[in-house]
């Protein structure tokens, strides 16, 4: 090999005479080729300097670092290291109050991230079933289950549990239809999971995946769904206010 000594290996080279008991002189025109025990009890006594073993820690060197930046200040008397940890102690804080304040952005984009069940699908319940039941035939279970989730949700539509909304999401009709099929809320919730994952093509399903929205469609179809909420003592939807006569009363 050619080329500069490596300096561990230089630095054996240079102690090598002390440590063979030769002259000093003698070791510098003789080069020493240790062999190879020698040369690991050599690297070990070398990894034994204390400039190798007392380094300190990634903490320690941080809080130094932060220490650092208030040893030039004298306005207020403060431990450097106690102004350090309220820093690190402050930075947590709007850690957390920017995950909080971030938590509807982060709901937002989940809603968005769930696919519409209708584009310009016209097809009743029924239709829709028995599409999804041709597709079962014929092996074709993720075209399956997108026909029979949104079966459930045509069935929803048409016994008015649902208004038809162009555009609605899975996850939006699974939250809808919760508020009048509350035992429901579950599966619905799955089943719109079910539907995105397979349009999006992150999951590979089975029969399994449309037996359970069979069982959701027949679920649906077998559960009485709750009043609207104006029917149980809420505000009735675009409910105007009684007009007032000038003397203060309704007429």
């Amino acid at each position: 090999m050619t080329g500069a000594l490596p300096a561990s290996l230089a630095a054996w080279q240079a102690a090598a005479p002390a440590r063979l008991g030769l002259p000093r002189r003698v070791g510098a025109d003789v080069p020493v080729v240790p062999d190879a025990d020698t040369a690991r009890q050599w690297l070990k006594e070398e990894l034994l300097d204390p400039v190798y073993v007392d380094q300190p820690s990634l903490l320690s060197r941080f809080i130094d670092w932060l220490t650092g930046l208030f040893t030039d200040v004298r306005v207020l008397d403060v431990n450097p290291v106690v102004a350090s940890l309220v820093i690190v102690g402050l930075v947590l804080v709007v850690a957390v109050i920017a995950y909080v304040v971030t938590g509807p952005v982060r709901v937002s984009r989940k809603a968005r991230s769930s696919v519409a069940v209708f584009d310009d699908d016209e097809r009743s319940a029924k239709e829709l079933r028995a599409a999804a039941d041709a597709a079962a035939s014929a092996g074709d279970w993720p075209t399956a289950v997108v026909e029979r989730y949104r079966a459930v949700v045509r069935s929803l539509e048409e016994r008015v549990i649902l208004d038809p909304r162009p555009g609605r999401t899975a996850h939006e009709a699974a939250a809808d239809a919760a508020g009048r099929l509350p035992v429901l809320a579950d599966r619905l919730t799955a089943g719109a999971r079910l539907f995105d994952d397979v349009r999006y093509g992150k999951v590979s399903v089975g029969p399994a995946a449309d037996q359970a929205l069979r069982e959701l469609d027949a679920a649906t179809l077998a559960t009485t769904p709750t009043p609207p909420a104006h029917l149980l003592g809420g505000p009735e939807p675009d409910s105007a206010a009684p007009a007032t006569t000038t003397s203060g009363g309704s007429r």
